[in-house]
Formats: C-alpha cells, structure tokens, sequence
C-alpha cells in the first residue's frame, strides 16, 4: 500500500486524539484522577472511526456502517467509563499504585502515558481505515457477519458493566467480589466482550483490501489484555483489597472465555 490519501488520514487522526488526550491529561490535575484516560482512549477511537468515515473515499454505506458500529461501541464505553471510574469517585487503586511506582516526575510521566493511549488509538484504528478506503458499492456477508459479532460483543459487554454497577451500588456488597450473572463464569466477562468487538472489526475489515493486517488489533488487544494493563493490574489490586475470596474467586472461576466454574474443596 503506497502513501496517498491513507497517510494524511492517519496523521489527522494522530493529531486530533493527541488534542484530546492533552485535553484530559490537563484536566486529571483538577480531577486528581487519572482515570480519564480510559475514557479518552474509548472516546478516541470513536472520532478517529468518525473522522475515517467523513473523509475517507471508500463506499458511503460501509462507512455509515463503520461510524455507527464504532459508535455504539465506544460511546457506551466512554460514558459508563466516566460515570464509573471518573464522576465522584476516587482514583482506581492501579492508578494510585502507578504513582507510587513512579513517585518522581509523575505529571510528565502520566503526560507520556496519555499520549502512548492516543498513539495505541491510531494503532488500533487500522480496521476502520481499511473499511474507510474501500471503494467497493456493495456489503459482503463478511461485513454483515462482523457486525453481528459486534451487536453480541457490545450487549455483552454492557451487561457485565450493568452486573457489575448493580453489585457495587448495594453497600451490603462493599469490599466483596462480584459473582453474579456473566462473573459467575468468569473474573473478567467485559474485557472478553472487550476482546470480542476487536474480533468484529477485524472480521468487518477483512472484506477490504489489505485487511487482513488488521489481525494484528486483536492480537494486540489480548496482549494488553494478559501481560500488561487488563487483567494484571485488575486482579492486583483485587488481591490488595479482598484477600482470600479474590483467591478462591481465581480458584472456581474462569479467568477469561466464559465457563462453568469449577468445584474446589474447603
């Protein structure tokens, strides 16, 4: 694929969740919660989808597709995210255990951090650049399959967040572990679903020239998702807070793909 209309829709996408992440780096200040990053980087990738979909030369109907899939996807996230994570409530115990892990410098440093999320955005956005830029007047079963995936994912995704909120309003429930719904048969039913919807965009792009290299995003999504970010970060800090019965919790259930849990001895 050589350099034309691709490149100069990428650096536009680059330099506008750049803005927004500088934005919201700025603003965490105030907020004394650096949480808001996980809303810009969902919140980033639906106005790179968009920007893709308004300015890419590809088939208006695949776009309109692409824009509304994302959409529905990322803004549900942002919002739930926000509410969540930012609005009234305290910083997220991995980010007060990043501060104390970089203890100098931390402004700068979460500076960096904000802006490796809008790069990993631009990264990420590979699916909807392909789709943006094919030309092709006609929707494959491909793409209608990848958007089913989506609907699934993000129905899923968003009743494991319902579950979730739901269990933690009730301060009966304060200190204690989730297991109700989808986290009886897994520690981390919404990053799956997360994992899924990267599953759809892939399959949705897979129709359009070169869009096979964007396998490469799911794959990526899983790495964050084990070794670095995701599930790491999650269950240390579940660790820290609820001791024993996060441990039995890993015990009896499935740490990812949704399954029966096991049955353990006393």
């Amino acid at each position: 694929m050589t350099p034309g209309p691709w490149l100069s829709l990428v650096l536009q996408a680059w330099l506008l969740v750049a803005v927004l992440m500088t934005l919201l780096w700025m603003l965490h200040f105030p907020l004394k919660n650096a949480a808001i990053v996980d809303v810009g980087w969902a919140l980033g990738l639906v106005l790179i989808a968009w920007l893709y979909a308004c300015l890419g030369p590809g088939y208006p109907l695949r776009k309109t597709l692409l824009a509304a899939m994302v959409g529905a996807w990322g803004l549900r996230l942002a919002i739930y995210l926000l509410f969540a994570r930012v609005i009234g409530q305290e910083e997220e115990g991995r980010y007060r255990e990043i501060r104390r892990n970089w203890r100098t410098n931390v402004g700068r440093k979460f500076f960096l951090f904000f802006q490796f999320q809008a790069l990993l955005d631009v990264f990420l956005s590979l699916p909807f650049l392909f789709v943006a830029l094919n030309p092709t007047p006609r929707i494959s079963l491909l793409e209608w399959a990848g958007l089913g995936l989506a609907g699934v994912s993000i129905l899923g995704e968003s009743l494991a967040d319902w579950q979730l909120h739901r269990f933690k309003s009730d301060p009966r429930n304060k200190g204690k572990t989730c297991q109700r719904g989808l986290w009886q048969y897994s520690r981390h039913p919404n990053y799956f679903f997360e994992w899924l919807i990267w599953c759809a965009y892939f399959l949705f792009a897979l129709a359009s020239p070169h869009g096979a290299i964007s396998i490469l995003c799911p794959l990526l999504m899983l790495f964050f998702l084990f070794r670095v970010t995701g599930i790491p970060a999650t269950e240390a800090q579940a660790l820290r807070s609820r001791g024993e019965e996060y441990r039995r919790y890993q015990k009896t259930t499935s740490a990812f793909i949704p399954w029966f849990p096991k049955k353990v001895g006393p």
